[in-house]
């Protein structure tokens, strides 16, 4: 298998595989351009190697799929709501647009494309056959390129078309990881299979059911583990406690469990928040009281940790030499409930400057550090989201084995 960082791209037309699916307004103007600028290696490499680009990304989730650009409530799928960004990022390079991506004209503008150039594809998804994984729809994206990069780490939980079917038509000198997708790749394998001991898992979230198979896996590779959010509840509920109205999943409790059971027998600790901020009712203006977790009261619900979670948390935070954290400690969005996320992600951060390595991934866990605006204080931020939790699962994620062979 090729590596970027050794490629030269000279002469040569590379299809990348990137995920630009990125946040527009009402006027189609993007608001968060993290995931297109996180490609700027990648894309950047390749030009100056003197080769040219093929820009491949799905956009949203498009109803009609019809080969075109779709007209009317789908034209905000339109990647060509990318190019003005695009054009800013790359100031003085060509960047053409092929307005479907599977069309003979989108093939003639690929063959004429001149070197330190850029073709943005139309959304990979206004055809059907991409997220159906059709081979033949693949075969035909294969055409448009010499080499073929994958950088979509955030796709790479998908079997679709363009991020791991399309790899067969190419030789493993012809494709290989992007920057961006070799350092996710990278930082996940140095938490699950290279990591320092103590090695925490901080977990968060609403719901356990989303993150059991996690939890499992992660039974072999931490040494503790701090559960906190809504899903910490139906463990306390598990052991005998009181949780009054909080969130819980009663078809999960005898699987909470075996899970406690199986990290005492493997020497893993889970720890569970001591108190809780609750309310009595889910809204930023409820009225609030902190008790212990597992004595709330009927009618009260837990939305956050506590004082005692958080100074029990902090020991365990600072003495980790490897942290993953996923999920939010309480309903971090309402103001009145994001204290504990808060401290937490301080926490990591003065961990991460004391020498441990951090690994923030999830959507709502990223969310939070920026708002905290200490994202420049942890080791490292995924662009995963659900493909970085299939990883840490313990799962073959299609796209890495379509390039690593396996």
């Amino acid at each position: 298998m090729n590596t970027i960082q050794t490629f030269n791209f000279q002469g040569l037309k590379a299809l990348v595989r990137v995920d630009f699916n990125v946040p527009l307004d009402e006027n189609f103007q993007i608001t968060d351009d993290t995931r297109i600028v996180s490609s700027l290696p990648t894309i950047t490499k390749i030009l100056n190697d003197g080769g040219s680009v093929i820009l491949m990304t799905h956009f949203g989730r498009p109803k009609s799929m019809n080969h075109s650009v779709a007209l009317g409530s789908e034209e905000k799928y339109s990647t060509i709501h990318l190019l003005p960004r695009l054009k800013v990022l790359f100031p003085g390079i060509e960047i053409l647009f092929a307005e479907d991506c599977g069309s003979e004209e989108a093939y003639k503008m690929a063959k004429n494309l001149k070197p330190k150039e850029i073709l943005l594809l139309e959304n990979t998804r206004f055809y059907a056959e991409e997220t159906s994984g059709d081979v033949e729809f693949a075969q035909l994206l294969a055409t448009l390129g010499d080499v073929y990069v994958n950088d979509a780490f955030g796709s790479a939980h998908r079997a679709h078309a363009s991020t791991a079917i399309i790899a067969d038509f190419f030789s493993s000198e012809q494709k290989m990881f992007g920057f961006l997708m070799q350092k996710e790749v990278d930082n996940a394998d140095k938490v699950l299979k290279s990591n320092d001991k103590p090695m925490l898992a901080i977990l968060g979230g609403a719901k356990i059911s989303d993150k059991i198979l996690i939890l499992q896996n992660l039974l072999d590779t931490a040494t503790h583990i701090i559960i906190g959010g809504g899903m910490a509840y139906t463990f306390i509920k598990a052991k005998g406690g009181q949780i009054g109205n909080s969130l819980f999943e009663e078809d999960r409790i005898e699987t909470c469990r075996e899970i406690l059971k199986t990290a005492e027998e493997k020497g893993v600790k889970i720890i569970l928040p001591l108190d809780s901020t609750i309310a009595d009712k889910f809204a930023n203006e409820a009225t609030l009281k902190v008790c212990a977790s597992s004595e709330i009261p009927e009618g009260w619900m837990g939305l956050d940790i506590g004082p005692k979670a958080v100074e029990a948390f902090t020991d365990i935070i600072l003495r980790s030499k490897t942290i993953l954290w996923n999920g939010p400690m309480g309903v971090f969005e309402m103001e009145n409930f994001s204290k504990g996320t808060e401290e937490i992600a301080k926490l990591v951060a003065k961990s991460t400057s004391l020498g441990c390595f951090s690994l923030v991934g999830g959507g709502d866990s990223v969310a939070a550090v920026t708002k905290f605006e200490l994202q420049d204080q942890v080791s490292f931020i995924s662009t995963g989201g659900g493909a970085l939790l299939e990883y840490f699962e313990g799962k073959t994620l299609p796209g890495i084995k379509a390039i690593r062979n396996v």
